[in-house]
């Protein structure tokens, strides 16, 4: 989660826009009662359109997050690309997950400062012209052999869950492929995130991670730690080291998190728990990494607390006349926000597509009847708001279909500092398709 601190997520702008269907590549269907064939094809297509976005730049490459008109050009952040890999391997798309994954480990092994495993928030993936003037001329490898950061925007420091998931996504490649080369990478992590982010505060757990600067961040978010949970969890089966010590600490500080029926955001200073906002991704992937009857409660208290509605016609709404999708949104705080971004204000009904996404995905994992029903309303929206949305966007000047999803139906306010936007996203259509094929990413 994001506190003072930037999130990976954190989006500097945005803007609306609206296209055509394209052909899409087929792949096996999903037995659910929505078009899951058509609408997983779709999404598999866009994955791979924005993981091959800038053939003049080469390869290694990364995907491009968001559809340009989001304004952040080509910078891939390294928990989409993490997100993308797995989504791809359970399509059984194995070609595009390792030509992501080589990304991730020529980024993580070509940095221009630092040579100690990490990554950054994000990269340039191909060339543009910054607000300023001031030219990007090159992919993801500069001429020099090394890694093009995403400096112009600032992201340039390293969180926990920025290499957490890269980690998850690295060892499921092994798994698949038996390369060592991606458990390296993911041992790597491992390395850094023990080394360089262990909470000395009274919580425990690890940390935010670094800055720019590479100054530790206090901050510590339940997130990051069921991330570490799943990660450390996951190296541990696969790898000679043993991790579960890192595992148990990850895990040992998400449990201190558990109000009873929801999970806290974290800590600001490491000691003292952050009891607002409280944000939807916690108790979704509490679930997805430990599967502990214990914590139900978490992903149906989200179904019962963080549940909205965007209807066309509403304030606020961006939707097309007509168009009326439900599902859930960031957090407690998503649902009385006034924010604006870019001067246009959010709409406290606006789905946020990758958390319900997110939460379709937790719901079809033995949370019972319930689970199940609202997992198939969740996706059955989810495809609506990927048919009737993000039309007419672009990926490095040229059109785009409809495959991918849209980080929000209409603008939202996160509660953490920043928003969501209706601009197709690969995070957020990684995360569909892995809930229209009922994979579980965090465990093995």
């Amino acid at each position: 989660m994001s506190f003072a601190t930037p999130s990976r997520r954190a989006l500097l702008s945005g803007a609306l826009a609206g296209g055509a269907l394209a052909a899409l590549p087929a792949i096996p269907a999903a037995a659910d009662s929505h078009d899951s064939r058509s609408s997983a094809a779709g999404a598999l297509g866009f994955l791979e359109t924005m993981s091959s976005a800038y053939p003049a730049a080469g390869t290694p490459t990364l995907p491009q997050s968001y559809a340009d008109e989001l304004g952040l050009f080509s910078t891939a952040f390294v928990y989409d690309s993490a997100v993308a890999v797995c989504a791809a391997l359970a399509a059984g798309r194995t070609s595009l997950a390792r030509r992501i994954g080589d990304g991730l480990l020529f980024a993580q092994g070509h940095d221009p400062v630092y040579h100690d495993g990490r990554l950054r928030q994000g990269y340039n993936v191909g060339p543009y012209t910054f607000y300023d003037g001031s030219v990007n001329a090159y992919g993801l490898v500069l001429p020099d052999g090394t890694a093009n950061i995403g400096w112009q925007f600032g992201f340039l420091g390293t969180a926990v869950g920025d290499m957490a998931w890269p980690g998850i996504a690295l060892v499921r490649l092994y798994v698949a492929t038996h390369d060592r080369r991606y458990l390296d990478g993911a041992r790597m992590i491992a390395t850094w995130i023990t080394t360089k982010a262990v909470n000395t505060g009274s919580l425990g757990g690890f940390s935010f991670g670094t800055n720019a600067a590479d100054k530790p961040v206090p901050n510590v978010s339940t997130e990051h730690n069921i991330d570490c949970v799943a990660f450390f969890t996951m190296l541990d089966r696969v790898d000679r080291t043993d991790w579960s010590g890192a595992a148990d600490r990850a895990r040992a500080l998400v449990r201190r998190m558990w109000e009873g029926h929801y999970f806290w955001t974290g800590s600001n200073d490491g000691s003292t728990v952050n009891k607002s906002p409280i944000p939807l991704d916690a108790q979704t992937w509490s679930w997805l990494a430990m599967l502990d009857p214990h914590y139900l409660g978490a992903p149906l208290w989200a179904v019962d607390n963080l549940w909205t509605t965007d209807r066309a016609g509403d304030p606020h709404s961006q939707l097309p006349s007509g168009v009326t999708v439900s599902g859930v949104t960031f957090s407690s705080a998503s649902l009385t926000s006034t924010a604006a971004y870019n001067g246009i204000t959010v709409d406290p009904h606006g789905v946020w597509c990758e958390g319900s996404s997110q939460l379709a995905c937790a719901l079809q994992q033995r949370a019972g009847n319930r689970g199940s029903r609202t997992a198939r309303s969740l996706l059955s929206d989810l495809e609506r708001a990927q048919r009737l949305l993000g039309r007419g966007q672009h990926v490095g000047g040229a059109a785009l279909g409809v495959g991918g999803l849209v980080a929000a139906t209409s603008l939202i306010d996160t509660g953490f500092g920043f928003g969501y936007f209706q601009v197709q996203h690969v995070g957020a259509t990684s995360w569909y398709l892995m809930a229209t094929l009922d994979h579980n990413p965090m465990r093995l």
